[in-house]
């Protein structure tokens, strides 16, 4: 399924400095029977969100109006746990294009960047000068620059740069998930079985 395509998010972002944030944190199991990535973003932190009688939490982030934007700072290793694929459909259907953190389990990276979402990885230093920047301002804005492959707090200009395969920046560039792109590149992959001897 396309998504938009990701060039240069500027964006407030909204903290959440809790390590070790596991995938049944992020859309608990109990919401995984649905086989579309559409409405997953109403249960993402579900548990964390809401009470048992549905009400919202008043001290989690997400129900905190004063922090909102693109980009999701997770504390380290965001994203452990199971490698369901709901996980990353909850952050991007919540609206999130970005998730940074100073450490990511690989198979949620790889989900993330599969549906859209950016997971930046920047040096547990850098990750602490965003939290304290964005809890002493929360209309702080970062630049995600995926060209560059940069990551900037604009109110200091501090910057780190960020790694991300060639592949998957293409895809993210063109809006492209793996179907997409073997799609895009059909034509070529046509005219290669031809010249094969069978």
């Amino acid at each position: 399924m396309a998504y938009d395509k990701f060039n240069i998010l500027t964006s407030t972002a909204v903290p959440l400095p809790i390590e070790n944030v596991d995938t049944d944190q992020i859309i608990p199991a109990r919401f995984l029977k649905a086989t579309k990535r559409e409405g997953f973003g109403d249960n993402l932190f579900r548990d964390w969100r809401y009470n048992a009688d549905n009400t919202p939490k008043s001290d989690f982030v997400l129900n905190n109006a004063i922090y909102g934007g693109k980009i999701l700072v997770g504390g380290k290793n965001f994203g452990s746990g199971s490698s369901r694929e709901h996980a990353a459909w909850a952050v991007y259907d919540y609206g999130f294009r970005c998730v940074v953190s100073s450490f990511f389990a690989d198979i949620f990276k790889n989900n993330c960047l599969n549906i859209g979402v950016l997971p930046v990885q920047v040096s547990p230093e850098f990750l602490e000068k965003i939290f304290s920047a964005v809890f002493a301002d929360p209309n702080t804005e970062l630049e995600v620059n995926l060209p560059a492959q940069t990551i900037t707090l604009l109110a200091t200009g501090e910057q780190e740069q960020f790694d991300i395969s060639p592949y998957k920046k293409d895809n993210l560039s063109n809006g492209f998930d793996d179907i997409d792109y073997l799609q895009n590149i059909k034509g070529e992959i046509q005219d290669f079985a031809a010249t094969l001897p069978f």
